[in-house]
């Protein structure tokens, strides 16, 4: 027997297992070394077959989960290590939100042995040089073996992290795992929630778990979460006060309780952005002003209510640090206006929207209050309170302001811009939009009074600019205009163009857009007039312009053209292809939607060999077929960007061609 058992030779026995699985029964029959293989005979089966008799009930295997969940916090904040929680976590949703609600200095740590402080010093003293081998927190070797977590980063440098949750994707869960998750792998630095689940959305139970997990947190965004209380932000509060940034939208729960606690609790908040939320007031404007002085950026948007207390508490207190403003559809009146003349010292940007109870007297006090010596950026949108006067205030208080746009302002008329004009010293940006009462007049009386810094103007949907028999006496161009944008404005024709041939000679960008009155006629002779050569030209919409003017722009400026759209001109042929492709070296993107051209014209586009096209659209041009093929795939060659949609005559599988072959071009068909 001895023998057989002893037996080493390869062909008559195969190494297998061995004879009893369990170790207890092979005790039994006999005791073998490791190092020996037993033959075990695998197709012949037992000649007794008997069944299985347990003499006693099985018995369950201890779990850990019986335990309660005050001893199971005991036990997992005794773990450090990051690796260890994320496994942790991962072992059911029970565990993982017990590891979110520990905090960062509850964790114990436990103290290394001294043979194992001996190896650290060993380990430290040792030349690390590649870079991309240390984590933080984390000492590793040279060969990127983690050895000790000996050191936790400072929370001022981490925080290199952002999530953004949106819609179903946003739960309680999610943010427990992210609260787990990224405490070791640089922190979480931003935090996005936008919409929430409908059936498990985020609460203040998700937002505690950011707030324990998240020390380093500095911006934090919550849109449109209505189960979001007081007690989910004053978490926040209490645990993130590295918080800089925070944004909150359509947030019914939230009151001035939790934000009172912020403007406590985080020092270094430096933008505050509050919109559509009904429970939020002066308390909280109060709070902010007074406890961060670190605040550069505040948005308050559709806040009813927050009124003219909270506005002068803010620019009051922190009017020194503020830099830009917005106030969009609240409840205030002139009084705010007038303490943010006086205090907004530090003031460079404010937006004011929709603030329908200022009047007259606000704009005019704000423009006289001398506190906006600093103001660059000013924009008034639909705040019927803008009259001559107000305007003509602001002008000579803000002496550094450089761009100002004025949209639905419905009672400012020609003398205020006028007026408004020659009392800005830098004003080097206007934009006029929906304002019906400028005229003609207003439009050039802009451009004589602000001739030597007036840099862009734009005018759109401007219904009271219409065509007058104005003459006006020789005078000093417009030399520092370089931008011109007139859109939407049904009454400007070839004379108004005329004027500004005339006036503005250094144009390098004219957009004339939708306006239906304007020919050749009047187009060519403001191309000659330009002598700084075109850059950009925009005339989409314009569908009296023909060829001529077109094949004339390309000519005089197509040594410095880079943009031209002719979106919508109906009567530009293949004619302004060919002169293009003769005439253009610089052109890189090309709009030819909706234009009469042919299979010949784009021929004589692809076949220019100084052009170097990146983005071409043709969609709508219906002449197109597929004889164009190969000539697009030639132009492919350079392109960035083709649209050939709604063009009926390309068939599908032509397009199923070109985009094939042209893999590196983002085709829309």
């Amino acid at each position: 027997m001895s023998k057989v058992f002893n037996f080493s030779g390869d062909e008559a026995f195969c190494p297998g297992r061995a004879l009893y699985p369990s170790p207890k029964e092979s005790s039994l029959f006999l005791s073998l070394g490791h190092h020996v293989d037993v033959y075990f005979p695998p197709c012949k089966r037992s000649r007794i077959t008997a069944p299985i008799i347990f003499t006693e009930k099985q018995k369950k295997l201890p779990s850990i989960d019986v335990l309660p969940d005050e001893c199971l916090f005991e036990v997992f904040r005794r773990v450090s290590d990051g690796k260890e929680r994320s496994a942790c976590a991962c072992v059911s949703k029970r565990w993982l939100m017990l590891l979110s609600s520990i905090r960062g200095d509850e964790t114990v740590v436990s103290k290394p042995s001294p043979s194992s402080e001996t190896e650290e010093r060993s380990i430290r003293s040792a030349p690390i040089k590649p870079v991309d081998c240390i984590k933080k927190g984390e000492v590793v070797e040279p060969n990127g073996v983690e050895v000790a977590d000996v050191e936790t980063q400072d929370i001022e440098g981490e925080g290199h992290l952002s999530r953004c949750l949106d819609g179903k994707k946003a739960t309680d869960v999610r943010l427990a795992a992210i609260a787990v998750g990224t405490a070791t792998h640089g922190g979480l630095g931003k935090l996005s929630i936008r919409g929430s689940n409908p059936s498990r959305g985020v609460t203040d139970t998700g937002l505690k778990a950011i707030a324990r997990g998240c020390p380093s947190l500095r911006a934090l965004s919550l849109w449109n979460v209505s189960s979001v209380s007081d007690e989910g932000l004053s978490e926040i509060a209490q645990g993130c006060h590295l918080l800089e940034k925070l944004d909150l939208c359509q947030c019914p729960a939230i009151t001035d309780t939790s934000l009172v606690a912020i403007a406590k609790s985080c020092p270094n908040l430096t933008s505050l952005t509050i919109e559509s939320c009904a429970n939020i007031g002066n308390e909280s404007l109060q709070a902010v002003g007074r406890f961060c002085p670190k605040l550069k950026f505040v948005s308050l948007k559709n806040c009813p209510l927050i009124g003219d207390q909270g506005i002068a508490s803010l620019f009051s207190s922190a009017g020194h640090v503020l830099t830009k403003v917005k106030l969009h559809a609240l409840n205030i009146s002139d009084v705010s206006l007038a303490v943010i003349g006086h205090y907004g010292i530090a003031v460079t940007d404010i937006a004011l929207i929709g603030l329908q109870s200022i009047n007259e007297r606000g704009f005019w006090v704000m423009g006289n209050g001398q506190g906006l010596q600093k103001l660059r950026f000013l924009a008034i949108t639909a705040c019927n309170g803008v009259t001559d006067v107000g305007l003509e205030a602001i002008g000579k208080g803000c002496p550094n302001l450089k761009l100002f746009c004025l949209r639905k302002c419905a009672f400012l008329s020609d003398n205020g811009l006028v007026a408004f004009a020659k009392g800005s010293a830098s004003l080097e940006n206007l934009q006029l939009e929906e304002c019906h009462r400028i005229t003609q007049a207003g439009l050039f009386g802009v451009l004589l009074s602000c001739g030597k810094k007036l840099k862009a103007l734009s005018l759109v949907n401007c219904f009271g600019v219409k065509e007058l028999a104005c003459r006006f006496p020789s005078v000093l161009p417009c030399n520092s205009l370089q931008s011109l944008s007139i859109r939407n404005c049904p009454g400007v024709g070839n004379a108004t163009l005329a004027v500004v041939g005339r006036l503005c000679p250094k144009l390098t960008y004219l957009e004339l857009s939708g306006l239906v009155g304007i020919t050749d006629e009047g187009l060519f002779p403001l191309m000659q007039s330009c002598e700084a050569g075109l850059v950009k030209m925009n005339l989409s919409g314009c569908v009296n312009v023909t060829d001529k003017s077109v094949s004339a722009i390309t000519e005089l400026h197509g040594g410095s053209l880079e943009f031209l759209n002719v979106d919508g001109c109906r009567y530009v042929t293949d004619a302004t292809l060919v002169a293009i492709s003769n005439n253009c070296w610089l052109l890189s993107e090309l709009d030819l939607s909706k234009c009469g051209i042919t299979d010949s014209g784009i021929a004589s586009l692809a076949g220019a060999v100084q052009l170097n096209l990146q983005i071409l659209s043709l969609s709508g041009c219906s002449m197109l077929s597929d004889k164009s093929l190969p000539f697009l795939q030639k132009l492919g060659q350079t392109l960035m960007g083709l649209n050939i949609q709604h063009c009926n005559g390309i068939s599908s599988s032509a397009v199923d061609l070109l985009l094939e072959q042209l893999w590196r071009c983002d085709i829309l068909a």
